[in-house]
């Protein structure tokens, strides 16, 4: 059972807040919540020693800190900070800058694209869709926890958590 919530609850949370943030650009803060509390549960139970715990949180922190400072230039949503922050205490330290850089790759692209799709007209069918009236309209932000689930997704498997399962 610990190794099936191991495996499912931060690739669910991931997936759960890039789905709502496309399709709402929010993420709700239960999401995170979630995460950093499975994170401390399940890392105790895996035997992680509380020291590497710790750090982890550590990580979190930092990241926080460097989300604040994005938040406040209007750099980055408040969701994306707190998921990005969830993600870094699941990533820790040894693991952390593959986690930013990848999210930084990846959500490269994504702005381009969604710029792209806003010079784009919007055709008839769409307009019947809120989100994507949401997604196309210029004055609305970039769903940014979309890169933070993929960058996540594509290198969970290489997290103390995981490995602490032999993974």
């Amino acid at each position: 059972m610990l190794q099936f919530l191991i495996m499912v609850i931060f690739p669910l949370g991931l997936i759960l807040a890039a789905v709502n943030d496309l399709a709402t650009m929010t993420i709700s803060n239960w999401i995170s919540i979630i995460l950093i509390g499975s994170f401390a549960v399940l890392s105790v139970a895996v035997g992680l020693p509380l020291e590497q715990i710790a750090w982890h949180f550590a990580a979190g922190a930092v990241v926080l800190a460097g989300c604040f400072a994005m938040f406040a230039f209007n750099l980055l949503g408040g969701g994306d900070a707190k998921l990005l922050t969830a993600a870094a205490v699941w990533f820790g330290w040894n693991d952390l800058m593959t986690l930013l850089i990848m999210t930084a790759l990846l959500g490269g692209p994504l702005c381009l694209a969604i710029l792209m799709f806003r010079r784009l007209p919007l055709p008839d069918w769409a307009f019947k869709q809120t989100w994507l009236n949401r997604l196309h309209d210029p004055k609305s932000g970039v769903p940014y926890g979309v890169a933070i689930c993929a960058a996540g997704l594509l290198f969970y498997t290489d997290t103390p958590m995981m490995n602490a399962l032999g993974a």
